[in-house]
Formats: C-alpha cells, structure tokens, sequence
C-alpha cells in the first residue's frame, strides 16, 4: 500500500488580526500530484511556506518523509525542493552553469555529469550553452524545475508554476509535472487555474477562507454537485483548441 509522505494536521496560521489558515487538513501519497486550488488570498502560499520551512505555523503538525517540520527542519529541506511562483534562474549564466552551480552548492560528486543529464531529460540539450536570457518562458521555467531535481528531493512543492506562461509554455510545464510523478516523485501543487488542477491532480482540495472544503479525486468532487439534465447540444471548439490549430501546434496530454 502507498504511504503517505506528506501529513498536513490542523494547521493554523494568522498574520496580526487575519486568520490565513483555520485548520488545514490533507495528506498525499507517494508518487501523487496533489494540487491545492484556491483563490488569491485563500492561503496557498502561506501553506507551502509553512510546509517548505520557510514560516512557522501557530499550531498544527506537519510530516513530510516521516519528519516533522517543527522539531526536524533540517531534514524536511534535505528531502524537498521548491519552486516559486518565478522561475529563479540567473539570466546571466547558461542553462548548464546553472545546473552546475547548484550541484556544486548541494556538493553534489558530479555537478557537470548530473547538469548533462538534466539537460538531456528536460529537453534542453541544444539550448545547454545560451544565457538563460535567451530562453522562453517555458524554456526557463523547465530549467527551473530542473534545478529542483538536484539532491533527489522525495517531494517538490510547485507554486503556481505556470503563472504569467504562455499556452504553449504551459503545456510544456504540464508535461514535465506528469513526467516527474510518473518517475515516483511526490508533487505538491498550487494553482488558481481550474483547468490545470482537473488536467494534472490525482487529488484536489480546494482552499476557502483558510479551510479545506473538499478534497478527493475529480470524480470525488464531481458527486458534490447534483447530476446535470443532459441535452444535446452541437459542440463548439474552445479557445485553446483554436489556438493550436491556428498555430499548428498539437496539445501534450
């Protein structure tokens, strides 16, 4: 049976008189892309900064492979990675600099073999020598997860990943986060995009006014609602749809 590697309980957070978080709740199992959903403002963020040891919870407990985050925050941050809402690349290096500068402050044993091999992975091999400047946004936001993977983190914490990308860019970050899951990774995601969370999630939970209000799979979630009246109607193509077809792009699934 899959084990849970992230345990999240009653977790409270206020910031002066606005209480952000009420008594957050939720696990996710290995291997899973668990997406948080939410409006801005709903807490999200603060919810990953709690969790990557970057802010203290008033009360509440949190896990993460099999450590807490209170008394052991050393090695919660030796088994994650995080992505911000940004990509944190340096412009003014190439892609492989980057990989190797952050295998040399991980001190990884072989910072140039572990860059080439991301590279490779990533699809960035004939763009490894070029500044970063010189890279798209999903080119950038690629590297940038990349860079997450150095040291092997056992969960990575995805905030609002595709923020600001354009469709195309945003399709290419899809397809690295199901890759990343599919190898055994453990993602936690947060998006305001309700169309990433259903395109992406094994499990959702949807984050209102600091409190979980439902969470499960997107079938779980569907038997919320009462069964629609079925009617016939001739389908119209969506918006994405147009777009790649103009452009003679083809959607990644």
């Amino acid at each position: 049976m899959t084990k849970d590697i992230v345990q999240v309980r009653n977790l409270r957070k206020s910031f002066k008189d606005t209480k952000v978080l009420q008594g957050v709740n939720f696990e996710i199992r290995q291997g899973e892309i668990f997406t948080l959903l939410g409006q801005n403002g709903a807490g999200k963020t603060t919810v990953i900064q709690i969790l990557s040891t970057l802010l203290k919870a008033d009360s509440g407990r949190v896990i993460i492979s099999g450590y807490d985050v209170n008394n052991q925050p050393g090695k919660v941050r030796a088994s994650i990675s995080l992505t911000g809402q940004f990509a944190a690349v340096d412009d003014m290096l190439t892609g492989r600099e980057n990989l190797e500068l952050i295998a040399k402050l991980r001190a990884d044993v072989s910072p140039k073999q572990t860059a080439n091999g991301l590279l490779k992975r990533f699809g960035l091999e004939e763009a490894a020598n070029r500044l970063v400047s010189t890279y798209s946004g999903g080119m950038k936001r690629r590297l940038d997860i990349s860079m997450s993977l150095i040291g092997k983190p056992t969960v990575i914490f995805l905030d609002e990943p595709t923020t600001g990308l354009d469709p195309e860019a945003r399709l290419e970050v899809w397809k690295t986060i199901k890759e990343l899951a599919n190898n055994g990774t453990t993602i936690l995601l947060t998006t305001q995009y309700l169309e990433e969370a259903e395109h992406l999630a094994n499990k959702i939970a949807i984050l209102h006014t600091g409190k979980i209000i439902a969470n499960g799979t997107l079938d779980d979630l569907k038997k919320l609602i009462p069964p629609v009246k079925k009617e016939y109607v001739e389908k119209q193509p969506t918006l994405e749809e147009i777009f790649f077809a103009i452009t003679g792009k083809k959607e990644t699934n």
